[in-house]
């Protein structure tokens, strides 16, 4: 009788599509959302013509997990680890993120940073299978009709990218898409965030790398970037119809574009739409929070230091506004903080009146001319800052003598090498722990290995991984609605960050919580944004929840599998009767 019986009578757990009828058979496998693997039961292999279809033993999802874990150990490479990783993703999305969520300091370098690089890089020759929507420039004016063939229909939170801009490898076109995927894992492992509810989206507007415009395997359009006036227009369309289509409190991130077209749509859309750039402000948040933790251990507020960057492109832009909000909070005025900061790029120290061209983003930090620096070694030696911060994405240039100066000239020196992915790091946590004796406080982009001292300690380096800051954002912004983000939520996130860092990582090196801890992280950093946005009118989710935090964990999705079945008792009457033969 039971195999007779239609399932049309409760929601699918797996189906947004509310009341639709269950896929049986095969579809039931092939789709990651559904699919459950050995783990069907045998009430479920019956019903839903499963049965026959896999081999009799039925597995609990410990086993597939614990299966996993013993195949990704034979694997050496990091790139075939991601592929490995990934292919999960594309088979069983519970099992998926249950395996990320119990290994997220051993995984999250393989479906992000560093690795993510290496996979964007390499993206057309290992594709197997699209993920999230791509739109290119040839599609303006019909935007909608293509998000209209997204399958789902809630969508509450969407990455974007135009691929110009990847990490520290620069332009590369639609291979960026690999960043939103990515991303939107880390929504829903760190943060619990329904990944039915999440979309990748990469803006195709061509590229201006030679090498893919040369390659077989490239998988977007063979044309120049395009920088004309229909790149703007596509943009407009593209956030107008989101919000038509998902409505205009949905979470629209901007990751890795041009520095120029990053702070231009910023300051053009954040007033307008429910939007972010995670390069701007989600790395300005965390490296805030660093501060914050080094502060704690030197006991000198961040108003009595002096701040160098290498790079001066969107990243150090905007960790420097952020420090200069946090300064202003203390009743500094503004134009005495941005006074402590100076910026050195490509072309060398940040000055009034220098003959190479300056950023509108930039000017507030061009200050009058000091001595002739040609180096930034020079500029070490001549300003004599207490942190350098280092967002330039161009490898090694904390040499050894920039960090021994840094050394030399402050009991503590604060040294951030913020670039990713590893290989464009500014310096190795080996580097500026050995050449400071292990006085240095340091935070990198990638991750380093523990680093042992002559003298026998051994120091951590904390990561300073915008994944403890833009999925905390991401949680409250979505389940208490709002409608604009603005820059005193990446404040509010950066003290709460900072205020989860125990005394006993900070013994250790680390400037940021253990990683491992990050769901923990995530949630705490939610409840306290939320407890800014309800204190400034900001939310829209009302009646105000009295515990946030329980709030908060009665809507986080699970990585447990749900039944199929219906219980039979709670069935009408008429459901039980079999169909007129």
């Amino acid at each position: 009788m039971l195999s007779r019986l239609k399932l049309t009578l409760r929601p699918c757990a797996y189906s947004c599509r509310c009341m639709h009828t269950v896929e049986k058979g095969r579809p039931l496998m092939l789709s990651p959302r559904t699919n459950k693997g050995m783990a069907f039961t045998l009430e479920e292999r019956q019903i839903l013509g499963l049965h026959g279809l896999l081999p009799p033993k039925i597995e609990t999802q410990d086993i597939q997990a614990m299966r996993f874990k013993k195949n990704l150990e034979r694997i050496r490479s990091p790139l075939t680890k991601y592929i490995y990783v990934m292919g999960i993703q594309e088979r069983n999305e519970k099992l998926f993120y249950r395996i990320l969520l119990d290994n997220i300091e051993e995984l999250m370098p393989i479906v992000y940073t560093p690795t993510v690089g290496l996979a964007c890089s390499q993206y057309g020759h290992i594709f197997r299978r699209p993920k999230g929507v791509f739109i290119s420039i040839l599609d303006k004016g019909h935007v909608r009709s293509i998000l209209d063939n997204w399958p789902e229909t809630n969508i509450k939170a969407v990455v974007v990218t135009d691929g110009e801009r990847i990490l520290g490898l620069g332009d590369l076109g639609v291979y960026g898409m690999g960043i939103p995927v990515g991303k939107l894992c880390l929504y829903t492992t760190c943060a619990g965030i329904d990944p039915r509810g999440c979309l990748p989206v990469c803006i195709d507007v061509g590229t201006d790398n030679e090498t893919l415009l040369k390659d077989p395997f490239y998988l977007g359009l063979y044309q120049k970037r395009d920088h004309s006036h229909h790149y703007d227009e596509l943009i407009d369309e593209f956030m107008e119809a989101i919000v038509n289509k998902y409505g205009r409190s949905t979470l629209i991130q901007f990751e890795d574009f041009g520095n120029h077209n990053a702070f231009r749509f910023l300051k053009k859309y954040k007033d307008k739409y429910c939007t972010f750039n995670d390069d701007i402000q989600g790395t300005a948040s965390v490296a805030l929070a660093g501060l914050f933790s080094a502060q704690r251990v030197i006991k000198k507020p961040i108003t009595e230091h002096r701040y160098l960057f290498l790079g001066a492109g969107e990243a150090a832009v905007g960790i420097a506004d952020l420090i200069v909000m946090s300064m202003k909070e203390t009743g500094m005025p503004e134009e005495e903080a941005q006074k402590k900061i100076w910026m050195f790029d490509k072309f060398g120290l940040i000055c009034e009146g220098r003959s190479e061209p300056i950023e509108d983003n930039q000017e507030a930090y061009a200050h009058p001319a000091p001595k002739s620096t040609k180096t930034f070694l020079d500029a070490v030696n001549l300003l004599q800052p207490t942190t350098i911060i280092g967002v330039a994405g161009a490898g090694r240039l904390f040499t050894k003598e920039v960090i021994s100066a840094m050394g030399r000239n402050n009991e503590r020196p604060i040294i951030f090498a913020l670039s990713n992915p590893t290989t464009q790091a500014e310096c190795t946590a080996e580097e500026a722990y050995t050449l400071t004796e292990g006085r240095c406080l340091f935070a990198c982009g990638s991750p380093f290995d523990p680093v042992t001292l002559p003298d026998g300690r051994v120091l951590k380096s904390g990561q300073g991984n915008n994944a403890y800051i833009f999925p905390g954002v991401a949680l409250a912004v979505i389940l208490f609605g709002v409608r604009k983000i603005s820059d005193q939520v990446f404040l509010e996130a950066a003290k709460a960050l900072a205020d989860q860092v125990t005394n006993e990582e900070l013994a250790e090196g680390l400037l940021y919580p253990n990683i491992s801890n990050i769901r923990e992280v995530s949630i705490n950093t939610a409840v306290k944004i939320a407890e800014f946005l309800y204190a400034n009118g900001l939310a829209l989710e009302y009646p105000e929840p009295k515990d946030k935090r329980e709030f908060l964990m009665s809507k986080m999705w699970k990585t447990n599998y749900e039944s199929f079945v219906p219980d039979i008792y709670d069935w009408p009457e008429s459901a039980t009767r079999l169909p007129s033969l």
